[in-house]
């Protein structure tokens, strides 16, 4: 029997991006919470040939409802697995600093305006399974 186990959308989101990523921490006691929100997010931009960018955004972050049950018919076990995902986002761009000659200095990523406890879909999360 394998068990699913799902990395988070905002993380994926931003290491698709090519980042170097840092949750910011928020007041409030994150360890407790549960359910799906938006939450301030800070990452380094950056692209070759250009110097970084720290970057702070909203991105998805929190935890849902996920459970397995074993049953008597194949395959033997009822999964039920939510992810905080994206429900909304929208994209920003901005001009990463110090760039070389012939690059692209404009950097785009995503900033989340609604989250929610979903299916995890690989167009905005990375979806493992072990």
């Amino acid at each position: 029997m394998k068990l699913a186990y799902l990395f988070l959308g905002p993380m994926a989101l931003f290491l698709l991006a090519g980042c170097s990523c840092v949750l910011s921490t928020s007041s409030g006691n994150l360890l407790t919470f549960v359910g799906c929100a938006v939450r301030e997010f800070t990452f380094l931009a950056k692209k070759p040939g250009c110097r970084g960018l720290r970057i702070t955004t909203d991105a998805c972050w929190g935890r849902c409802e996920t459970w397995e049950k074993p049953i008597l018919e194949p395959p033997y076990i009822e999964a039920h697995h939510r992810v905080c995902t994206y429900n909304e986002t929208r994209q920003v761009t901005v001009k990463l600093p110090n760039c070389a000659p012939g690059v692209d200095p404009f950097y785009t990523y995503p900033v989340a305006v609604r989250c929610d406890c979903g299916a995890c879909s690989t167009a905005t999360t990375e979806c493992e399974t072990i």
